[in-house]
């Protein structure tokens, strides 16, 4: 069994508090020798890309430390007993198998007396099948008429996740000739959005899919409320047009209001559910279970490297080790994550959940105040808008944020074209590359408003193309790196007890059982 300490406890993490190192980005990426430092500093992930780490304040002492850090702490252990069926969702007193989603790391899991890597496969065959049935046209409307968009009804993970791999893909599968269906997204109470949604598609050829693990989530009930009813208005019945994504004790799994309902459990939290049946819907519908399949393969491949025990040669494993070096011997608050690829748009709103959903705690796994600071603030967009939007504070600001950049040497589509002697695709390496340099090494200036001071850390993932596969691996690479941040702080990363208060609070002002500040508020918006 893993030996469950906080990190203050660690002899290899008050070696790395008392070490006055201090890595000069500046110098290190100067010169030849800063040349060779980015070819070394680099580590072979799954799906085809690399993850390359030079510019990151660390050198080879640094990296011993943080080594001994990894070791000290079990980080491979404890992912192995993650994988293995232990109950590391002390909080809910759950076990934590997205994992087995994509594939078998280790022992089989039993759990409610079911094998559960079996039941996921099942729900992946089943959702395989039915998404066939409606591609081959013997799913249709009541008029016999093919469903042409899958629109899903949920919110946090039944929405981010899901969201972010299919815009991540649908140019990737226009190109390819693999859109099936397009895909569309209600997730916000907020009645414009259905509303938005509703009137720009053909309600007549859409399917719904409502995913609500307990059958119960508020947003989403009203959001499908919404739904019928436009539906009831157009003449059709909503149990033509609706599936249902649940658990299997949820009033929606054997109601004869839905076309079919496929299963989630507890054991997978909404943050990491995009490889499970909420994901799998709406995206085998949109792309087809074959494609489905690649992104589940590229994330177990990435799941297996990932199980590395030698902390150097494990990227999502270095990868939390800088970043907790970062945070809590540096003091840097934030991290931007700034892929540079329109198509993955929402993919750093999706790792703002999943990272600080995992790891915003101030109490450790036995709910005892820790005494370091715990996960940082996360945000990011696309480049190169970024660089035309908050990229100045990021340059020139008081605060050093580490950046995580992602890039692809080629685009999607396979369309570009040739400007000023260079392609669109070229022009967009080409910033990222100047990014990273002008971060790390800054410019002179007798200006001072022109002087950057450089010192700025970051580290890139680098691919050949977004595909399905280097998705996969993309999302598994954060998801375990996030896991193994968790593990450093010895924080439950897998419940989210920090959004349940407002949820309370709400309903009592739905009841209309408030007092004092409560109530004022619920009087000026009108409730």
């Amino acid at each position: 069994m893993a030996d469950w300490k906080n990190l203050d406890q660690l002899d290899s993490y008050k070696a790395l508090v008392e070490d006055p190192t201090r890595v000069d980005l500046r110098s290190a990426l100067a010169g030849e020798p800063g040349g060779q430092r980015v070819r070394d500093y680099s580590v072979p992930m799954a799906g085809g890309l690399s993850f390359n780490y030079a510019a990151r304040q660390v050198d080879d002492g640094i990296l011993q430390k943080l080594d001994a850090l990894a070791k000290e702490s079990q980080l491979a252990e404890k992912f192995a007993e993650l994988y293995n069926g232990a109950m590391v969702n002390t909080g809910e007193k759950r076990l934590v198998l997205h994992h087995l989603t994509r594939g078998q790391l280790g022992d089989p899991v039993i759990a409610e007396g079911v094998d559960k890597r079996a039941f996921y496969v099942e729900q992946q065959e089943r959702i395989a099948a039915f998404a066939k049935r409606v591609h081959a046209g013997e799913v249709t409307n009541a008029a016999g008429e093919p469903f042409t968009t899958v629109v899903q009804i949920g919110i946090g993970g039944s929405d981010l996740g899901p969201r972010a791999v299919y815009l991540a893909l649908e140019n990737w599968a226009r190109a390819e000739g693999e859109l099936k269906m397009e895909a569309r997204f209600i997730s916000n109470v907020d009645p414009d959005d259905a509303v938005g949604v509703l009137s720009t598609i053909d309600v007549a050829h859409s399917l719904f899919i409502l995913v609500s693990k307990s059958g119960t989530t508020l947003e989403t009930l009203t959001n499908e409320a919404f739904v019928k009813d436009a539906l009831v208005k157009a003449g059709l019945n909503p149990a033509d047009h609706m599936v249902a994504v649940t658990s299997q004790t949820s009033p929606l799994a054997q109601n004869s209001g839905y076309l079919a309902a496929f299963f989630m459990d507890d054991h997978i939290g909404g943050r990491y559910s995009s490889t499970s049946a909420v994901g799998g819907a709406v995206l085998s519908l949109a792309f087809g279970p074959e494609v489905f399949a690649a992104f589940l393969d590229g994330a177990a491949a990435m799941d297996k490297l990932s199980a590395t025990a030698e902390p150097l040669e494990n990227p999502a494993m270095l990868d939390a080790l800088i970043g907790v070096y970062e945070r809590n011997i540096l003091g840097y608050e934030c991290t931007a994550v700034l892929p540079y690829s329109q198509a993955l748009s929402r993919f750093p709103a999706h790792l703002q959940q999943a990272d600080m959903e995992s790891n915003g705690k101030s109490v450790n796994r036995f709910g005892e105040p820790v005494d370091y600071v715990t996960g940082p603030v996360l945000f990011g967009e696309p480049g190169t808008n970024g660089q035309h939007s908050f990229y100045q504070l990021l340059h020139q600001g008081k605060n050093i944020v580490p950046l995580q950049f992602v890039g692809f040497r080629q685009n999607q589509s396979g369309t570009d074209v040739l400007i000023e002697g260079s392609s669109s695709q070229q022009k967009l390496g080409a910033n990222v590359a100047a990014q990273i340099v002008a971060f790390a090494c800054g410019k002179d200036d007798d200006d001072p408003n022109k002087r950057f001071d450089g010192g700025r850390p970051s580290s890139i993932i680098i691919g050949e193309r977004l595909t399905p596969e280097s998705l996969g691996a993309l999302l598994s690479h954060f998801e375990n790196k996030i896991m193994f941040q968790g593990f450093l702080w010895n924080l439950n990363s897998f419940d989210q007890e920090g959004v349940q208060l407002g949820k309370v609070l709400a309903k009592r002002v739905l009841a209309h059982n408030t007092d004092g500040a409560l109530a004022v508020y619920s009087e000026l918006l009108g409730i």
